[in-house]
């Protein structure tokens, strides 16, 4: 049997993890969730809950991945034999985010060059955005553009491939939203978006703040996708998990707290203080940030800059997608890693067309006033990701015990710290927070009612 392929080093497991989990997730959601949520109140849960509930999942994953040596396909298998459907599908959320991901991925290409063009007086237009996506050739193009970048880096392999572009993007993509944070802090006006992003506020904590921050952690740092038990099963034993998964974390959460900060302000300042601008979706990046790129000095600059750095969370995240279906059919089926590759990514463009096309030839395709794109994304994000990751914490806390997990933690060194917590979150107050997201997300698309 073929060794399977393992990160060279301890930082480049972390930087390809942590690019995994820093997304476009990380760049436009997480801003609006805070703007929306309390600002300053909705950051503090937010890290609360990153240190326990997204600490503990992610841990569990990883050791999972590493323990078998496997994707999830066969990894839950391997452990229990009666919970081989739990990895079937987990592989299932991977295989359906990662076509409409690089349709969004694409959208960002156009952009950046739209910006280098300098024609960021046409990308503040009101129609731009909605002209650009409705056609039916030039998102394609600009869709299979992002495709087979992505495809070339997981076609060189793990150590080669992965691990070599994380080594570049990850510091390029936290120096460049540094700068845009710095900058967008110092813009007249500024300061009152960033009071509120960073000071906390009583009356705005809330059951629905809770929610909103639990929801985010959860997709923001890849966990029910199988991303993170096939990057464990690429780590080396001698690489101390419980410190790579703290890693991680800081990584990802600080991202997510510079891009509030490269966002929330510029917005403040573009709007007046009106939140309203902070909308979710397509609406923020590719519609309101425009418009304020157009109304700063050196707008097309830092425009520029914002969408390069953008694409590169939006690539590491694709690559990680592409990777574990990638490593999903290498281990199911052992075909060789160049073949497969190219399946993949051939059948993830077929699979993308209709969410390209979901906004002109085939808008009339619709459930509930979702676009094909945006019904992908409800059954992966809130419908099987919080159901995989809930059976993952029975997994861990009834069937096979913590103990299991907790032994992978200290093979390095005999410690796991946070072992108490560890056992209490992935029995008792994981496995809640799930079911409350789960049903939350599923009741807000239904329209019962609105987190």
């Amino acid at each position: 049997m073929k060794e399977r392929s393992n990160f060279s080093s301890k930082i480049g497991f972390v930087l390809a993890a942590a690019g995994s989990a820093v997304g476009l997730g990380n760049i436009w959601r997480f801003p609006y969730l805070a703007a929306q949520y309390g600002g300053g109140t909705f950051l503090l849960i937010y890290l609360v809950l990153a240190v326990t509930f997204g600490f503990t999942l992610m841990t569990a994953e990883i050791a999972i991945g590493r323990k078998t040596g496997l994707s999830a396909i066969g990894a839950f298998k391997k452990l229990d034999r009666h919970f081989g459907f739990l990895g079937i599908m987990a592989s299932l959320v991977p295989i359906i985010i990662f076509p409409y991901y690089s349709v969004i991925g694409g959208w960002v290409v156009k952009y950046l060059v739209t910006f280098a063009q300098g024609r960021t007086q046409a990308a503040a237009g009101d129609t731009y955005f909605t002209d650009f996506v409705s056609q039916a050739g030039e998102p394609v193009a600009w869709f299979s553009i992002f495709l087979g970048v992505t495809a070339i880096v997981v076609l060189f392999g793990v150590e080669k491939g992965i691990e070599k572009v994380s080594k570049v993007m990850m510091p390029l993509l936290v120096l460049l939203t540094i700068v845009i944070a710095v900058y967008s802090c110092t813009i007249d006006g500024a300061g009152e978006g960033i009071i509120y992003y960073l000071k906390p506020n009583l009356a705005d904590f809330s059951a629905k703040t809770i929610l909103a921050a639990m929801g985010q952690l959860f997709y923001s740092m890849s966990l029910a996708m199988g991303i993170m038990v096939t990057y464990g099963s690429y780590m080396k034993k001698d690489n101390h998990l419980e410190n790579s998964v703290r890693q991680i974390e800081i990584f990802d959460t600080g991202i997510a707290f510079l891009a509030g900060l490269m966002i929330i302000p510029a917005v403040f300042a573009f709007s007046g203080g009106d939140t309203s601008k902070l909308k979710a979706g397509p609406s923020l990046m590719f519609i309101t940030l425009p418009k304020v790129f157009n109304s700063m000095k050196f707008g097309t600059v830092i425009g520029f800059i914002f969408f390069l750095l953008v694409l590169f969370a939006a690539l590491t995240s694709a690559i990680s997608l592409m990777e574990t279906i990638v490593s999903i059919f290498m281990d199911k089926f052992h075909w060789s890693r160049r073949f497969t590759g190219i399946l993949v990514a051939c059948a993830a463009m077929i699979m993308g067309i209709p969410s390209s096309l979901g906004f002109g030839v085939l808008s009339d395709i619709s459930w509930r006033g979702m676009s094909i794109l945006d019904i992908m994304d409800f059954i992966s994000n809130s419908v099987l990701m919080p159901i995989v990751a809930f059976f993952t914490c029975i997994f861990v806390g009834f069937i096979i015990s913590p103990k299991v997990i907790a032994d992978e933690v200290k093979e390095t060194d005999g410690t796991f710290k946070t072992e108490s917590m560890f056992n209490i979150m992935i029995k008792w107050i994981a496995p809640i927070f799930l079911v409350a997201i789960l049903v939350s997300s599923v009741a807000s698309a239904m329209g019962w009612f609105t987190i």
